[in-house]
């Protein structure tokens, strides 16, 4: 029973997760979600387990319960595993795969001898293929016993485990949310903003990916500073002036983003922080006064 694994909550992650962990010769029990039809495509996506409609004993089969529902579905669904399971639970490890919550929210499962933690793939999942996980960053704590398996885990799919203290969890969630969720809002409202003067969405995309990606290397070969460019970055603050007005016309939120996106650039690239904040206050000011002035 050494590598035995049941799934709750057969989503994205958890597919992808099961499928990877199948074919690297791990044995998957029960599978289970809401409903039955879920429960079997779910099955037939990993390539093996016993597709179950709620929570059953059968669960309790395997050595290891990785627990892939919502955020606000964990500790409910450990609850309910401490219900049905009690002192069988004993000696099994529970995982949990979300970014933001630590093992805490798995304490009644820990309560009746579980070794519970937490183990999140830096990785979006699409849902319709399996992604590579080799070199993906795995960020994992808990007790010592379920972050060993949670490591083993994470090695075997040819990640790289991290271990991070769980009080704090919420912020390496919160920084990944910056890197990835935030920066497909930001290339979208460019997108919007090119195909407003009469791009085609393709075009832009490409443009701007291309743009992006090569930001992004240079951010990895030379470092944040050395690969930061841009107006900002060689204090012309007469063109940032300019994009603002440029900006008006479109939905408050891009040009508000803008300014907050340059301070944030201030804050963490600029090497006179002070200074170049100092500068881009000015410019609200004047902005501001003009504003007032106008409505006046």
């Amino acid at each position: 029973m050494e590598n035995t694994l049941s799934i709750i909550g057969a989503g994205r992650v958890g597919r992808a997760l099961g499928r990877r962990l199948r074919e690297l010769g791990w044995r998957i029990g029960a599978v289970t979600t809401r409903g039955e039809a879920s429960a079997r495509r779910a099955v037939r996506f990993i390539g093996a387990g016993k597709p179950h409609a709620g929570m059953t004993r059968q669960i309790l089969a395997s050595r290891v319960i990785l627990i892939a529902t919502p955020d606000d579905e964990i500790g409910v669904v450990a609850q309910e595993l401490a219900r049905i399971g009690a002192e069988e639970l004993r000696g099994k490890v529970v995982l949990h795969t979300s970014g933001a919550l630590d093992a805490r929210v798995l304490d009644p499962a820990k309560a009746c001898g579980a070794a519970v933690g937490s183990i999140h793939p830096l990785q979006s999942f699409s849902g319709v293929a399996v992604p590579s996980l080799e070199g993906r960053m795995f960020a994992v704590e808990g007790d010592s016993r379920a972050v060993s398996v949670a490591r083993q885990i994470a090695r075997s799919l040819g990640g790289s485990p991290v271990k991070i203290p769980g009080g704090r969890k919420v912020l390496y969630h919160a920084a990944a949310t910056m890197a990835a969720a935030n920066v497909l809002a930001v290339e979208e409202a460019a997108a919007q903003l090119l195909i407003s003067i009469g791009m085609k969405r393709s075009q832009a995309t490409r443009a701007l990916l291309t743009l992006t990606r090569q930001v992004l290397e240079n951010m990895e070969h030379l470092g944040s500073r050395a690969a930061w460019t841009g107006p900002l970055s060689r204090g012309d603050f007469r063109i940032l002036e300019a994009h603002l007005a440029a900006l008006q016309d479109s939905p408050e939120e891009f040009a508000q983003a803008h300014e907050v996106l340059n301070r944030l650039a201030a804050r963490v690239l600029s090497r006179d922080t002070r200074g170049t904040l100092a500068e881009l206050e000015k410019m609200s000011v004047k902005k501001k006064t003009k504003v007032m002035g106008s409505n006046a």
